[in-house]
């Protein structure tokens, strides 16, 4: 009667109503999930058990994705300069690039394939064997033992690997300058640091952060909300990786676009 109203069609109501839904629990577990940090219990060894799994089990694939990723860059880079006899200026857009954008956001989206899948997993397989329940009847916040520890290390772990994954990025782009495309060492790595600012580091830190809480409460979420046994948890592991993928690019655009204007 009330869709009817407002001329709304009822089954638009209905389809709208899931979503609405699922964006309103996201939020408490987020606003609950935050609000835990400066609460006590901190369960301090469950964070630095997430900082190993999610940093030092990651550091191998970001090191290898950010060093290919700047050898490409610099190879293509020098194809583009090279038409305006400005090849030497090619350490200067490999840092740009790499800094400001390719950093973050390559590495953002290695640790939301690896991470975000294997909380909601973990999280997922927990839910359907009712270990969460037994938590909650032993009087143990399933947020704060489980969800808080991954998100503070998350927002820990990922800027460091960001910071890595720029600095191979680098090194791969002078392997390739240095040897494909001679241009010396010391001309590479001097237009590399003269070309950033402060402005372009504080850039490339704070896009890892926001991208940190998007794959850990993402990942959180979807395993809470895990049901219908082994095949739901593969199910919220796949939406996890898709949705913060997709949030990953929304937060870039939205973060590049208020640091440009």
């Amino acid at each position: 009667m009330v869709a009817s109203e407002f001329g709304v069609p009822p089954n638009l109501l209905d389809l709208l109503k899931e979503p609405v839904l699922a964006v309103q629990d996201f939020l408490v577990l987020t606003g609950r999930a935050l609000k835990n940090i400066f609460l006590s219990p901190h369960y301090t060894d469950d964070i630095f058990l997430q900082m190993d799994g999610i940093g030092v089990g990651s550091l191998q694939i970001v090191a290898l994705t950010g060093t290919f990723s700047g050898a490409v860059m610099a190879l293509q880079m020098a194809r583009a300069l090279a038409s305006y006899g400005q090849v030497g200026k090619t350490g200067t857009l490999v840092s740009l690039t790499l800094v400001r954008e390719l950093g973050p956001v390559l590495t953002a989206l290695m640790v939301a394939g690896r991470n975000a899948s294997g909380i909601a997993s973990e999280l997922g397989s927990m839910k359907v064997t009712e270990q969460i329940d037994a938590m909650r009847a032993l009087g143990t916040d399933p947020v704060q033992k489980l969800v808080t520890p991954r998100v503070i290390a998350t927002a820990v772990m990922l800027p460091l690997l960001v910071i890595i994954a720029d600095f191979v990025g680098l090194a791969g782009g002078w392997l390739i300058a240095d040897f494909f495309l001679s241009i010396p060492s010391k001309q590479y790595w001097s237009s590399a640091w003269r070309a950033l600012d402060w402005s372009d580091v504080a850039q490339g830190l704070l896009k890892p952060l926001v991208f940190a809480l998007v794959i850990s409460l993402i990942g959180c979420y979807y395993g809470l909300r895990t049901t219908g046994g082994t095949q739901g948890v593969g199910r919220s592991t796949t939406q996890a990786v898709v949705m913060a993928t997709v949030l990953i690019f929304i937060f870039d655009l939205m973060i590049t676009k208020i640091w440009v204007s």
